[in-house]
Formats: structure tokens, C-alpha cells, sequence
């Protein structure tokens, strides 16, 4: 529904809009997104107009109805409760005293260099897409919030990482 009130779309462009920027937060594969999509027109939260196309079934371009758009609002203002982390590499780490430390180290560099690329990327779309943050104001302020909240988490996830390859590389035996 949130991609919905930034635009009307067809399954296709949400989940385009899924792999480009709401993904890196919130993930939906394509058949879940058309599930969703029928669920929430049989509810009734969301229209759609048929769209002729050249020897190809009519496409749906969906929209939020008023009702959509009511449930939307209310949703946004509720309460969620708070992150929990359920995160398989710190539950490894806590037991790597069973693992060769080498092993550990070599994993963290790899998590390391994946946030480190995603980071990059988050960094490119704040310099390509929010220039000049000091004039957002709308969707483009809460867009560009959550990019800053996505660059902080992976600023911090680095550091972390950072933080236990050094203290595992510390306790290593010297040969």
C-alpha cells in the first residue's frame, strides 16, 4: 500500500519499485506482491483499471481507494513494536570458541565487505537523489529519512564488524 500512495502501478512496476529502493529494508518476492495485490482489491482497499496491451492479457494498473487510503493512514499511525535482531552471525560469534578463529575471521570480512558495498550504494543514492536534504519536505523527506537510517545501520554494522575482527586477530596464537 505504501508504494501504491507514492504512485498507482501494475504488479510488475511495485516490484520494480521493491528491487530499486523498498527492498533494501522491507523484502517481497513477486508472487507475494500479486497476492497482496488480490487480497487487497478483494478487501477493498485498492482499485485497478484495465489496460489493453498488443497480444498480451489486459494489465492492471492498481491504485489506493479512499478506503486504502484510510487503512494506510491508520496503520501508519499505530504503534510497531521495536526491531528485535535475529541475526545468525552474532549467535555464531557468541559460540566461536568452538570454531577455528581464523574461520570466524575470514566470515566477518566477508559480512564486512557486503555491508561495505551496500553502504556504498545507499551513499550513491543520497548523492544522486537527495543532493540538497535541507529542501525535502513530503515523501521525499521520508524517503531520504529512511536512506540515512539504512546508511547508520550499516555505518554501525561496519564498525562492529571492525571491532571483532581486530579483537579475534588479537587473541590469535603468534607463530
Amino acid at each position: 500500500m505504501v508504494s501504491l500512495a507514492e504512485r498507482p502501478g501494475t504488479g510488475y512496476e511495485i516490484g520494480q519499485q521493491f528491487t530499486r529502493s523498498i527492498g533494501h529494508f522491507w523484502s517481497a518476492t513477486h508472487q507475494q506482491i500479486y497476492r497482496t495485490l488480490k487480497k487487497l482489491h478483494t478487501e477493498g482497499l485498492v482499485t485497478f483499471e484495465s489496460v489493453p496491451q498488443d497480444g498480451r492479457p489486459d494489465k492492471k494498473v492498481y491504485q489506493l481507494s479512499d478506503s486504502g487510503r484510510k487503512a494506510l493512514r491508520e496503520w501508519v499511525e499505530s504503534p510497531v513494536e521495536p526491531y528485535h535482531l535475529r541475526d545468525e552471525l552474532s549467535v555464531k560469534l557468541r559460540a566461536a570458541e568452538h570454531g577455528d578463529p581464523r574461520v570466524i575471521i575470514e566470515e566477518m570480512r566477508r559480512h564486512r565487505e557486503i555491508h561495505t558495498a551496500r553502504l556504498r550504494l545507499y551513499q550513491e543514492f543520497e548523492k544522486d537523489d537527495y543532493p540538497d536534504p535541507s529542501v525535502l519536505t513530503g515523501r521525499r523527506l521520508n524517503q531520504y529519512l529512511v536512506l540515512r537510517g539504512g546508511i547508520a545501520v550499516q555505518t554501525a554494522f561496519l564498525d562492529w564488524c571492525d571491532e571483532v575482527i581486530d579483537a579475534l586477530q588479537a587473541r590469535l596464537p603468534h607463530n
